[in-house]
């Protein structure tokens, strides 16, 4: 996707996982059969998947350097639950989509698990083609969040102080 920079310009804006890499998905659900349907879709649907069967070894997977930068977490899972990853995610402030997966439906869970830090809510079972749209919209969201960070870091380069700034008045933009 290309947008108007404003100086006349188009520049392209990633979308997904750089040209000749799959992007990367975790699966993270302690329960055989949705964690192998999800599995297979995904690998259908062209995803590099990473599969967990807990929350602790979720939580492991996401804390490499690398990590999937889409999590799917089931709610209820032995070591950590879905929005206790959720808030951890969010409290290392690392830029990743996550959509909880669950059996819970009432309004309140849906509540609860957004505001622990989930970025979309799937009630299971779950229709194939809504999850892959669904997972199509966390790729643009992480490849605009990849974009904004690599210009503020361009933007930190130009200013020689490490900070990015309003160049109007100095003050720091970030």
């Amino acid at each position: 996707k290309e947008v108007d920079t404003g100086k006349g310009k188009s520049e392209a804006i990633p979308i997904g996982a750089p040209a000749g890499e799959r992007f990367r998905v975790l699966i993270a659900d302690d329960d055989s059969v949705p964690r192998e349907m999800l599995a297979f879709h995904l690998d259908r649907w062209g995803y590099d998947v990473t599969v967990t069967r807990d929350g602790t070894s979720a939580m492991d997977e996401l804390r490499k350097p690398g990590a999937p930068p889409i999590a799917i977490l089931d709610w209820m899972m032995p070591g950590l639950s879905g929005p206790e990853i959720c808030r951890r995610i969010r409290e290392s402030d690392r830029a990743m989509y996550i959509i909880l997966l669950t059996v819970r439906r009432s309004k309140e869970d849906v509540v609860e698990g957004l505001q622990a830090g989930a970025d979309d809510y799937l009630i299971k079972p779950f229709d194939k083609d809504e999850l892959n749209a669904r997972i199509q919209v966390g790729m643009r969201i992480v490849g605009l969040q990849r974009a904004l960070a690599e210009k503020v870091k361009q933007l930190e380069g130009l200013t020689g102080t490490g900070q990015a700034t309003n160049s109007e008045d100095g003050v720091p933009l970030v």
